[in-house]
């Protein structure tokens, strides 16, 4: 028997889960694609993106002391670092809910496929191979339909997952440094005669520094899934 077979024979609820499932495969296939290419593509840019945020917020910096830059910075840091969580988030209900429910729905139509064997028996009064092996054979299928699309969506969540928290960790280090970098020059501004000539030198370059940074994570980033 083929599946066309086992398609001719199927009711009306076994098509329904059948396009069901069909319907949840195709969606999970395109979304973890496009969350694993834009996670990937996320990774490599948000310590720069962040670095550029904060020199954009420089200019209000300036005339603040040291208690409200830190303050400015800090919530400016955790206002981006929360889009950024929320940016490389999206899809993922659609993933974890794909896995979790694809399987059930395949049971679903196992047991749908196992009732009508019985069914069959009952009507004919007889359990031979001809009453029962297309019952049993639509309820093996769907079980299968069932496991096949909820593990791409297993892959793809937990590849998900593993490349946004190498986002989060490049977003949290490169935060630190600019907080610290944020502190160095409220010191600075506040204190230009206690501070020597040659701190104030090395505080001037580190927009320089930040660029290497930016591209050593570039560099890094791909290797680290």
């Amino acid at each position: 028997m083929d599946f066309m077979h086992y398609w001719q024979i199927s009711d009306m609820v076994t098509k329904t889960l059948f396009f069901l499932l069909l319907i949840l495969s195709i969606i999970s296939w395109v979304t973890g694609i496009i969350r694993v290419l834009q996670s990937r593509k996320l990774a490599t840019t948000v310590a720069d993106d962040l670095s550029q945020q904060m020199m954009v917020k420089q200019p209000e910096l300036d005339g603040c002391d040291a208690a409200q830059r830190r303050l400015v910075t800090e919530q400016t840091l955790l206002k981006h670092i929360g889009r950024y969580r929320f940016a490389s988030e999206r899809g993922l209900p659609i993933l974890g809910t794909t896995a979790a429910i694809a399987p059930f729905i395949g049971l679903f139509g196992t047991v749908w496929g196992i009732f009508h064997a019985l069914h069959n028996i009952g009507m004919t009064g007889q359990a031979g191979l001809g009453q029962v092996a297309g019952p049993v054979g639509e309820a093996l299928i769907m079980t299968g339909l069932g496991i096949a699309v909820a593990i791409p969506a297993v892959v793809f969540y937990n590849l998900s997952v593993r490349i946004n928290r190498r986002v989060m960790y490049h977003a949290n280090d490169r935060a630190h440094d600019l907080l610290a970098t944020s502190a160095k020059q409220a010191v600075a501004n506040s204190h230009p005669s206690t501070v020597p000539a040659a701190q104030v030198a090395k505080d001037k370059q580190v927009t320089q520094k930040d660029a290497q940074h930016t591209a050593h994570y570039r560099n890094s980033a791909p290797s680290q899934g």
